[in-house]
């Protein structure tokens, strides 16, 4: 990643505005960094063509070795390393190990999920995460685009773009 990044932001008001806004900027050949809103907005996924998330494929594998550990582990340990005849039933008889099998399943399922989306987020406990707008957090919604991605536009242009598609402001912002 580039030490210097220069965004032009747009600050949209209505999310049915955004939406709109989203496809006219889309249209003109600008490449949008990502837009920020305070809650979900049905259809942004589409609008921006963000792929499909791969996580539930990550839980249906972390819940799967759950599943393949637990019966391993109750099969090992009641079958062969230490048997025990409880209430009559066989040694590795596999009724009494599902209330452990679901819960292991859950536990994997849950804790490698977590860990999945902390890493594909980039998420680490020294980094900052970018704030484009604080505004983002309660009633407005951000757009950000790269000057670096489009440096076929000018700032001008894409100034008069995101106020054409509906920005009630646009403001320029840089990270180091």
């Amino acid at each position: 990643m580039d030490a210097d990044k220069h965004f032009i932001v747009g600050v949209f008001d209505d999310e049915e505005v955004l939406l709109k806004g989203i496809g006219k900027i889309r249209g003109n050949g600008v490449k949008i960094h990502d837009v920020y809103s305070p809650f979900p907005v049905h259809g942004i996924d589409d609008a921006l063509s963000i792929k499909r998330s791969r996580l539930p494929i990550a839980a249906f594998m972390f819940g799967m070795t759950g599943t393949a550990l637990a019966l391993l582990m109750q099969i090992w340990m009641l079958g062969y390393d230490w048997p025990m005849i409880i209430g009559g039933k066989n040694h590795a008889s596999l009724p009494p190990f599902i209330p452990v099998t679901f819960e292991l399943t859950v536990l994997l399922a849950a804790l490698g999920m977590v860990g999945t989306f902390f890493i594909a987020s980039d998420m680490k406990p020294y980094k900052w995460p970018r704030q484009f707008d604080l505004r983002s957090t309660e009633d407005k919604h951000v757009m950000a685009i790269d000057l670096a991605i489009n440096s076929g536009k000018t700032k001008d242009e894409l100034r008069s773009l995101l106020r054409d598609s509906g920005a009630s402001e646009v403001n320029e912002k840089s990270f180091e």
